[in-house]
């Protein structure tokens, strides 16, 4: 499958290095019996490794060449769904879903939201992405990389960064640097209105009491002369139900 040709459109970039493959694994931890699926796995590097231990398992695959090689490799063994991700209904699949994938970069973040929607069903998600991004899924409160995705995420998933992999584990390798971020949802959920977070971070560099203006921070032992990136998540589902 190795003569596939990466296609741009895609955001193709084939995981390939033995020892990263390894190492994903690993921190997937897959077991007998465990319902998981596979976000676009390209030629199957991934997916070899995880069917062995698995036996069987789902994957979203939009590119129709690569779903039909994917099915003729593995057979029975892989469902391959030859679907895009980001309309993917995956309440179709069991509940206790494990989700991993190399995620294509140009729509990993309107795909982590649309996953969101699903963590009442999932058990944990592994994914490798683009650095930044998920430095700025795990961002704490009042640092650089904290905004309106760090608030977003972590009010529904906790989350850890694994390890970091180089560009020249992929063909072609990307012009940025990726990372391995494990996400596990909570059991309680925090809930943050979109549209409120929407309006704190577009004037982020403004103080609470300009940039969300009429709402009560005094009475929610807020101070109002702190910036949105001051916030936890908590801080924002306190707003949030105020709000209400």
């Amino acid at each position: 499958m190795s003569s596939h040709r990466p296609r741009k459109r895609f955001g193709q970039h084939f995981l390939h290095d033995p020892g990263v493959l390894a190492r994903l694994v690993a921190a997937i931890g897959p077991a007998p019996g465990d319902a998981m699926v596979e976000i676009g796995p390209g030629e199957g590097a991934l997916t070899g490794p995880l069917l062995e231990v698995l036996g069987q398992m789902d994957a979203v695959e939009v590119d129709r060449d690569l779903a039909a090689a994917l099915e003729r490799r593995f057979g029975g063994r892989l469902r391959v769904h030859c679907e895009d991700v980001l309309a993917f209904d995956f309440g179709r699949l069991p509940q206790g879903l494990r989700v991993v994938g190399n995620l294509p970069y140009n729509i990993s973040t309107p795909l982590l939201f649309h996953l969101a929607a699903f963590s009442p069903r999932l058990r944990d998600l592994h994914f490798m992405l683009q650095r930044e991004v998920v430095e700025r899924m795990v961002a704490r409160p009042s640092t650089p990389a904290y905004g309106r995705l760090s608030v977003a995420l972590q009010a529904i998933f906790r989350m850890e960064q694994l390890f970091r992999v180089a560009p020249g584990a992929f063909r072609p390798p990307p012009k940025v640097e990726s990372a391995v971020v494990r996400m596990v949802p909570l059991g309680a959920p925090l809930e943050v209105d979109a549209g409120l977070l929407r309006q704190a971070f577009s004037s982020r560099r403004k103080t609470l009491r300009n940039a969300l203006p009429g709402v009560d921070f005094a009475a929610l032992g807020i101070d109002e002369r702190l910036r949105p990136e001051n916030l936890s998540p908590e801080d924002y589902a306190r707003i949030s139900a105020c709000a209400r």
